[in-house]
Order: structure tokens, then sequence, then C-alpha cells
């Protein structure tokens, strides 16, 4: 995606994040390679790295190098008005686990209820950054709708919208996985979106 400009984003009532306690902490540290020390390091200002072996360039194979493989890309027809949706995480979240509503990566601070798309696409579906909308997908068991979503403007390709992950879990239906690991298919969902 890239760096982007910093876009106001409408904040709503949240939770406040808790921070793990001593004895969670204890547990993290004797299991979780790289989580030593903990809360000494998690006051540093800009954060610690955790152990990553690609970044290092470590590859548990025979070889010791990274072995890819290639597929071929799907090609999806998207009627008027349709968008792809994929799901992402946030800077401050592991797996389902959301330890916060800002996201470092993409600059977006205060709430994760957002649709990020391309600019052209909110002008060519007659709305305006900051709206809030619907999303509705239709696949799968029938329609499904997830409902107060702040549309906000992002370098992202035409036609494709990105949101949160788990927040839009309701719009991937039971039965659409990937064939061998059954993964939900969460990057590759068709919706649209009704104002409200």
């Amino acid at each position: 995606f890239g760096r982007q400009r910093r876009e106001r984003v409408v904040r709503v009532d949240r939770v406040p994040a808790r921070r793990p306690r001593g004895l969670e902490v204890a547990r993290i540290e004797r299991v979780v390679p790289g989580f030593e020390q903990y809360n000494t390091r998690v006051l540093r200002p800009s954060g610690f790295l955790l152990p990553n072996p690609a970044r290092e360039r470590v590859f548990r194979t025979a070889t010791g190098k990274a072995r890819f493989t290639v597929h071929p890309i799907p090609r999806h027809e998207l009627a008027d008005g349709e968008l792809m949706m994929m799901t992402l995480r946030s800077h401050d979240q592991y797996n389902t686990t959301i330890y916060g509503h800002d996201d470092r990566y993409r600059g977006l601070s205060g709430n994760r209820r957002v649709v990020l798309m391309h600019r052209d696409d909110i002008r060519a579906q007659g709305l305006r950054p900051g709206q809030e909308v619907d999303l509705v997908s239709g696949a799968g068991e029938g329609r499904r709708v997830a409902p107060r979503f702040v549309v906000v403007p992002y370098d992202i390709p035409r036609r494709c919208a990105a949101t949160y992950f788990p927040e839009t879990n309701i719009l991937v239906p039971i039965d659409s996985y990937a064939d061998r690991s059954y993964t939900p298919t969460s990057k590759s969902i068709i919706i649209t979106l009704e104002p409200r």
C-alpha cells in the first residue's frame, strides 16, 4: 500500500485496551520466543522486534533457502457497484486479539470499523470520505450485513476494499474456504455498500 497521508477517521466509543498483567506476561515470556523482559521492553517508545526468521533470512528448509510456489491468479467478474473485499490486521493486532485501535501501518487511529477504498470508487459510488455505510455480502447462504463502517480513501487498487479482521467475519460465508487448508476466504469476498 505504501505510505499514506493521515486521514481523519471518525472516533467511536470503545472499551480501552487492557495490557497483559504480571502472571499473563510471565506465561507469555516462557512460551513465546522474543518476549523475554516484555514489561521492560514494551515501554520503549520505539517498541521492540519479535523474532522473524524471514526478516533474518533464516529458512528452515533442506537447502536453507526460501521455497516459493506459483499459482494462477483467479479472475473475478464484478458487477456494477461490487467491490472485492480483503481483510487485514492492524499494527496492534495478533491474529484475532486486538490490543488497541491505532494502526501505524496505515496511519489510521481511533476506529476499526472502516472500509478502505480507492478515491475514484468512492466518487463512482456517490459516497464521500467519512460517510457511514453498511457492507453487504450476498454469497453463500444469503445476504449478510456488517453495519456502520466509515468510508476512508486509501491507495488501494480500483474495485477493491479493505477492512479489518475480525470485524467483517460476518461477511464471509461459512462454506467459503480454501480447498486444502480450509482457511476462510477472507481475502476474496464480493461486497456492495449501502449508505446509512
